[in-house]
């Protein structure tokens, strides 16, 4: 959801803070305390002109001549992106793919937490064995609201992915990770990322052509 207060920030700058976060957490592994705007620009893959560029839409960052405190600036951008305290995740469509995910542990290192999953069946046999709760279809609109789910991680066949997510907005979710290859048609108050690897190898094949 758009937050009223602030200017239109680019997406591919929200993209490009969380690639700065994470090369200062590899900074912080390495005991660093201050970080110059060209030392993290190229660990970064970009030029000190855009890193500034990117910082200036949330404020000032840094001291001329000192350069930017590491563990300040990790925490403003964390702050940013929503990620300096643990947000709840909901999966819906708990197949192969959703149980990869349900068994990934990293999440919680990003700022993240799948509380639940929702499946059409959720006492189906499933190979691998998760900590996560698997709920019927029926049960997600009182658990959202219950525990104030605003992210929703969607690996739902194509043929179901707009009924279900339709569902999810009229909950009041307002984030969708889409993983299924259906293109979703949301209110514009809902943002919906969509990951498509058929789409992401398409465009290597493109690139690596002789």
């Amino acid at each position: 959801m758009k937050k009223s207060h602030r200017p239109e920030i680019p997406r591919k700058t929200i993209y490009r803070l969380s690639t700065y976060l994470r090369c200062l957490a590899r900074l912080k592994e390495k005991n660093m305390q201050t970080v110059s705007s060209e030392a993290l620009a190229k660990v970064a893959g970009v030029k000190p002109t855009q890193l500034r560029k990117d910082l200036a839409y949330f404020g000032t960052f840094g001291t001329r001549g000192l350069g930017y405190n590491v563990a300040e600036l990790s925490y403003r951008i964390a702050d940013e992106l929503g990620t300096s305290r643990l947000q709840p995740v909901i999966l819906v469509g708990v197949g192969n793919l959703g149980l990869a995910l349900l068994s990934y542990r990293g999440f919680e290192r990003e700022g993240f937490e799948i509380v639940a999953a929702f499946d059409a069946e959720p006492n189906r046999p499933r190979d691998k064995k998760i900590s996560v709760t698997i709920f019927g279809m029926e049960d997600l609109p009182a658990f959202v609201r219950q525990h104030g789910v605003r992210m929703a991680i969607l690996t739902v066949p194509a043929e179901v992915a707009q009924e279900v997510a339709n569902a999810l907005v009229a909950t009041g979710i307002a984030g969708i990770l889409n993983f299924s290859p259906s293109v979703l048609s949301v209110p514009e108050d809902v943002m919906v990322n969509s990951v498509n690897v058929a789409i992401e190898l398409e465009n290597l094949s493109y690139f690596i052509q002789e």
